[in-house]
């Protein structure tokens, strides 16, 4: 079947009565025959026209050429049709691996950052009273500040570590909130445990109580976090 439209070809509806063809005919043939002397006049345009006219103009041979024509605009509409389909799969699939890959990323976080670093900050935090306590027997005894001391190292050791897993791999956007609540508590647990350190130096209480403060703030820091974390979707 030709690429053109015969309807378009004589610039009328594929309604337009035998009348309307003929009368579209003429006009056009006027227009564009070669005999006509005139600007306009195009023999390949006239050789459409009268191609046209012939398939139109004939009951029989219209019929068939609407049905050709009506085959090929559902098949150009399914085709349309199937290739929207396939773009939005496309971007389903693609979508759902960007989901994928971002709740690996939070999982992965979760596991290998959230709560590594949680297990080591935990018993720092909930120590320290413990270890004041013991020290305020006499905190002038050599042997209870090296145990303090000692306490501290381990302490600052754990730390580190928190921070070198913190830092491991940046956290993921549904997190953020969280790991902002976690990077301020390991800060106030570092400058909670220069405070407490202080104190085994110069043995002067304001430090303690500064470092019990920080680590109070710390605390509540790391509480924040993981209140934030039950109100993530995943």
């Amino acid at each position: 079947m030709s690429s053109f439209n015969h309807y378009q070809t004589l610039d009328i509806h594929p309604q337009a009565t035998a009348q309307e063809i003929k009368q579209a005919y003429r006009r056009l043939a006027k227009r564009f025959h070669p005999d006509s002397q005139t600007e306009t006049s195009n023999v390949e345009k006239i050789i459409e026209i009268n191609g046209a006219y012939e398939i139109l103009s004939d009951p029989q041979r219209r019929r068939f050429y609407d049905q050709q024509l009506f085959n090929l605009q559902f098949s150009s509409k399914l085709r349309t049709r199937q290739q929207r389909n396939e773009a939005a799969q496309k971007q389903y699939q693609r979508q759902r691996r960007r989901s994928y890959n971002a709740d690996t990323h939070l999982e992965d976080w979760l596991q290998q950052v959230y709560k590594p670093v949680n297990r080591l900050i935990i018993p720092i935090l909930k120590s320290l009273n413990t270890q004041i306590n013991q020290l305020a027997a006499d905190p002038f005894d050599d042997e209870l500040i090296a145990d303090f001391q000692t306490y501290l190292e381990n302490c600052r050791h754990d730390l580190n570590q928190a921070q070198i897993t913190f830092r491991s791999q940046p956290n993921p956007s549904p997190v953020a909130g969280v790991a902002a609540s976690l990077y301020y508590c390991l800060n106030q647990l570092g400058d909670g445990i220069d405070e407490l350190e202080r104190f085994t130096f110069n043995y002067d209480e304001h430090y303690l109580h500064i470092g019990q403060e920080l680590f109070r703030i710390a605390t509540s820091l790391r509480h924040d976090a993981q209140d934030a974390i039950k109100h993530i979707n995943y």
